[in-house]
């Protein structure tokens, strides 16, 4: 094989892996690789000095990327004249420098579209799509590159740094000292996505990808809705307010006037104990907040005002459903059981591909626990919804509704809501 012909090969490899290793790089999980920089053995040794100034390495692979493109320019150029020289025809002087200039554009095309498609845009995705292995596989000849250029690159940071610093008053190189929330989340999010769907997930971290949604849910996704308050009419008298008291097993029940689309508060059950004269007497205010607010702003307001219970309003000023801190503190640690949980949600997988849920449950609870995939959206909250969302009424019992290649069956029904449903997975064709 002609020696040209290899040098420019050999450069297109290193150009690939320059340009590679630099958006591998950018494009990694710092989470994964610090993870290998606490590992034993050569391998973490090498990444923790990669590492440890970014912009070096970002520098090296740069400078041995415009390298490697001298090199094949120097080469791709001779080849490609001397290819286009063999087609001249030996005729007119002028026609011989016309067809010369037409050859050198042809040549720039076609070198820029090598460099591009070999170099460039293959190698760039590919590494970006498998930042994290490949960077770890190729570490070993991304450090001897770095110690070869090392003169040069620190050269070229320390013009850099000085130009930053002088005329645009800002630092130099910066080592990032903390992973961004999406670097957490992706991480999480790849440990979970690894677990077998057998196996559980540790608690720690369920908590830890909770925590890392948490600012983002908003009231109307763990609020109790409207259709599940309990709640009685101010005028009520004290005798039937603790005989409700006894028979729901609450502690705070709260108090509207007229209609629930006007709570003027709660009542505590250890109030009735006063023996008051009427409800107002012990009456508590409730904090009101919309739909749309995050749920860490509502518990900052009710840990500042020391409430329990918010209710939630939707968009005409109507009751939409209440928020207390209990279901705020479950969206991080999971349910919270006691003696006075009394709704009793099923969940049941009856054979393969078969299942009977209640319609209450949240529609990313079912995905996570039985790995169903179903639809989520920010139209619907729970299954029912899901359903409702979809048919646009409220189906009658023991009707069927498919849904893609979901098979539900209802169940159980009432005229405000659906209660109960068999779910089918319907094999793909």
């Amino acid at each position: 094989m002609n020696p040209d012909v290899i040098i420019i090969i050999i450069s297109l490899i290193l150009s690939a892996f320059f340009s590679g290793m630099e958006i591998a790089y950018v494009s990694s999980n710092k989470i994964h690789i610090e993870i290998e920089k606490k590992q034993q053995g050569i391998l973490a040794k090498i990444l923790t000095k990669l590492t440890a100034r970014p912009s070096k390495f970002i520098a090296t692979m740069l400078i041995g990327n415009n390298i490697a493109l001298v090199i094949y320019g120097f080469f791709m150029g001779d080849l490609l004249v001397a290819w286009f020289q063999s087609f001249l025809p030996s005729s007119s002087q002028a026609l011989n420098f016309l067809l010369v200039d037409f050859s050198l554009l042809t040549q720039t095309i076609i070198s820029t579209l090598v460099i591009l498609i070999t170099a460039e845009f293959l190698p760039k995705v590919f590494f970006q799509i498998y930042a994290n292995s490949l960077l770890k596989l190729l570490a070993i000849p991304a450090y001897m590159f770095y110690g070869i250029f090392t003169f040069v690159s620190d050269f070229v940071i320390w013009i850099s740094d000085f130009v930053l610093k002088k005329f645009f008053k800002t630092d130099g190189d910066q080592i990032q000292l903390a992973f961004s929330k999406v670097e957490l989340g992706n991480y999480i999010s790849e440990q979970m996505e690894s677990v077998e769907e057998s196996d559980d997930i540790d608690t720690e971290i369920q908590i830890f990808q909770n925590a890392l949604e948490f600012s983002e849910v908003k009231a109307r996704e763990v609020m109790i809705p409207r259709t599940e308050i309990t709640a009685v009419d101010v005028n009520e008298s004290s005798k039937n307010l603790s005989a409700l008291f006894t028979e729901t097993g609450f502690s705070k029940i709260l108090i509207y006037k007229d209609t629930i689309d006007d709570i003027l508060g709660y009542v505590h059950s250890f109030e009735l104990f006063k023996k008051p004269k009427n409800l107002k007497s012990i009456l508590v205010q409730v904090e009101f907040v919309p739909e749309t607010m995050l749920i860490k702003d509502i518990l900052s307001i009710l840990i500042k005002k020391r409430k329990s219970i918010a209710v939630v309003l939707d968009e005409y000023g109507g009751t939409s459903g209440i928020v207390t801190v209990e279901d705020i503190v479950e969206e991080l640690f999971g349910e919270i059981e006691d003696e006075h949980d009394t709704v009793v949600l099923t969940e049941e997988k009856l054979e393969e591909d078969l299942y009977k849920f209640s319609a209450r449950l949240e529609v990313d609870y079912i995905n996570e626990t039985f790995k169903i995939n179903l639809p989520e959206s920010e139209n619907y909250e729970t299954l029912g919804g899901f359903i409702v969302d979809f048919t646009e009424e409220i189906p009658q019992k023991n009707e069927i509704v498919n849904i893609d290649r979901f098979q539900f069956t209802i169940l159980e029904v009432s005229t405000t809501k659906i209660d109960l449903v068999e779910l089918k997975i319907l094999g793909s064709d």
